[in-house]
């Protein structure tokens, strides 16, 4: 019998997880995490980047196509001349790296002075490690939705990749996904996909959009398909994967005013290859086992106007709070996060002071065809930068903010795209008229004006 010798478990030892104590520890490497790792920094916070993948930069390490950085930088840059400018920010400064290392937690201790601490336990190859900070920034981007979420029918061969998986085969790996192509969704990145696919010698057959508009930014459906002779059609969908061992055609069909598909309008597009693009999800599996509540209109946290959680220390920001459609807005927005957790751990920001004198609390829906409003709660009484998406396209409609029925404010009217993430100065009076009504909750309505 082979003897095997007794793990220090069995003989009643265990070796203690090492621990290194920061006062920010930012969750992932991306666009997100470095600029708010670099806003924390600046405000004099020790930080921490935690990155599953071997270097920074995340997804914009395979977005080689230009149009980063025109608000940020003033200049057209690709994703990676994006990312590494702040690459080289981070490594010109102290903040700690821990690459090709996976979170598998974050637990909040008792709290100490008035700031909780949260211990972030990783997993890296040198092993276990926990790292502790009174602020936690989550950051950790979002993933595709794949083709079991959105269940399309028919045999399960080899050729079906999301469009973003086909885009780092093809950028990073140096790999051809297929030789012919179909693409199923508008969104940015099949856009972009239909457009690589062809540089590289792919036949791409067509971009089918399940609604009867682009999900995509206008820019993208010009310089991705127009130039390039690649026809997009709306209100239409795969219905059927055809193949055995490989994708061989699939089914296409129209679909009603409620996206069911038309019987009799099937017809089969011979391809070997069906890129998905249908839809982005926020990376929050660590946010639920932290506590944190997430908004199902997002399904990212539900933040205040610093972009904390509702667990005291932890924030989040870019991808993994809400969907953008510009890595220049996901700098902006992270960089206030970073600024907000160092406010939070070394005391003395202007938001924190506010909190604690105004003693606000006021939860903002959206309504009308508005689909989200970020933040989803706002505790202090100053200018608050409000986000939102419409759920349609329309060319003339109006903001309009409502406490208890009435109309506090009203906006200019203008057009609205899906595509396009909205940003609206929600002033201060506003909100405090809203408390002075007794308001608990204060609405964001985006109401389409129809035209005589």
């Amino acid at each position: 019998m082979a003897k095997f010798k007794s793990s220090a478990i069995d003989c009643g030892v265990v070796e203690a997880v090492q621990t290194q104590a920061f006062d920010v520890v930012v969750i992932g490497g991306g666009p997100a995490g470095m600029a708010a790792a670099l806003a924390a920094h600046k405000a004099g916070a020790r930080v921490a980047i935690v990155e599953r993948e071997q270097h920074l930069g995340g997804i914009l390490r395979q977005c080689i196509h230009p149009g980063f950085g025109l608000s940020h930088f003033k200049q057209e840059l690709t994703g990676p001349e994006y990312a590494q400018r702040f690459i080289d920010q981070v490594h010109a400064t102290d903040i700690a790296l821990f690459l090709n290392s996976m979170v598998i937690g974050v637990d909040s201790g008792e709290p100490t002075e008035d700031t909780a601490v949260h211990t972030v336990t990783l997993m890296s190859p040198a092993g276990m490690l926990q790292l502790t900070g009174r602020a936690v920034v989550l950051a950790m981007g979002c993933r595709e939705r794949t083709r079991s979420e959105i269940k399309i029918p028919g045999s399960r061969p080899a050729g079906v990749f999301t469009a973003g998986l086909a885009q780092r085969y093809i950028n990073i790996e140096n790999l051809k996904p297929g030789s012919r192509a179909v693409i199923l969704g508008s969104g940015d990145i099949g856009l972009i996909m239909a457009r690589r696919c062809t540089l590289e010698g792919i036949s791409v057959e067509g971009v089918y959009e399940l609604m009867p508009y682009a999900n995509g930014l206008r820019r993208n459906v010009k310089n991705c398909l127009d130039d390039f002779g690649i026809p997009l059609h709306l209100s239409a969908t795969v219905t059927r994967v055809i193949g055995h061992d490989r994708v061989e055609a699939v089914e296409v069909s129209q679909v009603d005013e409620h996206l069911a598909p038309i019987p009799g309008t099937e017809r089969i597009v011979p391809c070997d290859t069906l890129l998905l693009s249908v839809g982005l999800i926020p990376e929050n599996e660590l946010s639920v086992a932290a506590g944190v509540e997430l908004d199902p209109h997002t399904r990212g946290a539900v933040v205040d106007q610093s972009l904390q959680t509702g667990v005291p220390g932890i924030f989040a920001c870019g991808n993994v709070l809400h969907v953008h459609d510009l890595a220049d807005n996901v700098t902006t927005e992270s960089e206030r996060a970073g600024a907000a957790a160092a406010a939070y751990v070394l005391g003395g920001g202007a938001e924190t002071d506010a909190v604690a004198d105004t003693g606000c609390e006021l939860t903002v829906f959206p309504a009308g065809i508005a689909g989200y409003a970020l933040p989803g709660r706002i505790t202090a009484v100053a200018l608050t930068k409000l986000n939102f998406r419409v759920r349609r396209p329309v060319d003339t409609a109006r903001v309009r903010i409502l406490a208890d029925g009435e109309e506090l404010f009203a906006g200019k009217v203008r057009a609205f795209k899906p595509s396009v993430m909205e940003s609206f100065p929600l002033p201060a009076k506003v909100i405090k008229q809203a408390l002075d009504l007794g308001a608990s909750k204060i609405v964001l309505s985006v109401d389409p004006i129809e035209e005589a």
